[in-house]
């Protein structure tokens, strides 16, 4: 899983936050904030987030899960397709 970048105050995201949201648009940083030196929110880019919503939307999906979890049994056994043979070409 991957971990908050970095770590600034609540008052440091207040006074900086158009300066961070343009960073993260171009950095894909995961920005943590604290409150009292407590982790108390997370900034993120908004394709970051569209990311990791498509993520759990794959993952609620008992349908795509059973699917991809016979994928990787399958891969791992060696049964694998050529391009021919899933695309038809």
């Amino acid at each position: 899983m991957r971990e908050i970048d970095r770590y600034i105050t609540v008052t440091e995201a207040k006074d900086k936050l158009l300066d961070l949201v343009r960073e993260l648009a171009g950095t894909g940083e995961v920005v943590g904030i604290t409150r009292n030196g407590t982790p108390a929110a997370v900034l993120l880019s908004a394709d970051r987030w569209q990311g990791l919503a498509e993520t759990l939307d794959i993952l609620a999906d008992p349908k795509t899960m059973a699917a991809l979890r016979r994928a990787l049994r399958q891969a791992a056994a060696g049964k694998l397709l050529t391009d021919r043979q899933v695309f038809g070409r």
